[in-house]
């Protein structure tokens, strides 16, 4: 869904001053000396370790019909059950909501399995702002750059919100909701009748099957090969409903009388109520094993990163406090180097009052990583 609140909201929900899958434990993704620990206090939420899948490369497309129990589907594995947007902030979701995935040489292939006892829908239209109904929604970035990224909407009644974002809503950035994702196809299941209060239901599944060559920042085609990776992430929107004259129809707050606040549970947890943090989203390993031998594990360079928005994130406090940025990295209390993996890593900002960029990098390896006031994650190599 779109922008819901913002890291300012967020940072002071929290108290401060401004403002999970068996492949991957679910612990914080800091190091474990004092310093750095340090560094990161307060920021917890927004450092916990994503999810990872392993999604393997079929011989045989899913027929994209809605039914999650042909025989491809029985290759992918399920994820763990979905959890709050805020992570263990929040309490586990009522609903149960699992997804799996496989790939071929064309399409990213997506079946979701959304346990819901009264399943309804009412938005028909494409493009229509689709989070206005309960729905199942997809986040996709290629390039690991989180920017250029894109997300998928769907109903209970199979209508499609589709849009492109050159860059978050933080950044100022705006949805290109004229965009649509070409080749895409979707089908939705109910396991019970749909907008009928007089039964209970189970749910409503649905698959979807997105082209490559839809998804790629350019819109170049570029099919993901083993090892590829990509980030990744999914969210279900879910009002708190009551039954009247036959409808479901949402809770309201009393006092404002406005509709109450939608649940937002995720894949892998945000730490903060926005999917607009694509650094938070998860990790998708594409691989061509038939066989369950490939185990997701943070790369070094994700390790690296991580250091990149502490800087980002102590940057936004900062230049909420002052209304301009921090000119060194001193002032933001975060050291000048960091070891990771046993690697002595280099850490350097640049700063003007209304622009930053922090790069990082070891001696032992040619790439520098960079980050800027924007949230644009850019790999820079050195012969």
């Amino acid at each position: 869904m779109m922008n819901t609140k913002t890291l300012t909201q967020h940072l002071k929900s929290t108290g401060l001053s401004f403002i999970k899958s068996g492949l991957i434990v679910s612990t914080l993704f800091i190091p474990a000396r004092s310093k750095a620990q340090d560094a990161f206090k307060g920021l917890e939420n927004l450092f916990t370790v994503p999810e990872g899948y392993v999604v393997k490369h079929t011989a045989q497309a899913p027929a994209i019909d809605g039914d999650i129990n042909d025989a491809v589907w029985q290759q992918a594995r399920w994820t763990n059950d979905f959890v709050d947007i805020e992570g263990s902030l929040k309490p586990r979701p009522a609903l149960q909501t699992n997804i799996k995935m496989l790939w071929d040489d064309s399409c990213l292939y997506i079946a979701a399995r959304i346990h819901d006892p009264q399943v309804w829908a009412r938005i028909k239209n494409h493009d229509e702002i689709v989070y206005h109904d309960n729905d199942f929604e997809i986040f996709i970035d290629p390039a690991n750059t989180g920017h250029n990224y894109y997300e998928i909407e769907v109903n209970a009644v199979n209508t499609i919100f589709d849009l492109f974002l050159p860059k978050p809503y933080r950044s100022h950035g705006s949805a290109v909701i004229g965009w649509d994702a070409k080749g895409l196809r979707s089908a939705v299941k109910i396991q019970g009748t749909l907008n009928n209060t007089a039964d209970t239901d189970e749910g409503w599944t649905v698959e979807l099957a997105i082209p490559f060559k839809a998804v790629n920042p350019g819109f170049m085609a570029v099919v993901p090969h083993d090892g590829s990776l990509w980030r990744i992430n999914f969210s279900r929107v879910e009002y708190d409903t009551e039954i009247k004259n036959g409808q479901n129809v949402k809770l309201k707050d009393a006092a404002s009388g406005r509709d109450l606040p939608e649940h937002n549970w995720v894949w892998s947890a945000q730490g903060v109520i926005n999917m607009h943090f694509p650094e938070r989203w998860g990790y998708l390993l594409f691989s061509n094993h038939t066989a369950d031998d490939v185990v997701f594990e943070i790369p070094y360079a994700e390790q690296q990163k991580k250091y990149l928005w502490l800087v980002y994130y102590r940057q936004k406090e900062w230049f909420n406090r002052t209304h301009e940025y921090a000119q060194t990295l001193k002032e933001l209390g975060i050291e000048s180097g960091y070891n990771i993996l046993k690697n002595f890593n280099n850490l350097r900002l640049e700063a003007t009052k209304h622009q930053f960029i922090v790069s990082i990098n070891d001696k032992e390896n040619k790439i520098t990583y960079t980050l800027n006031q924007d949230g644009l994650i850019e790999p820079i190599t050195t012969n």
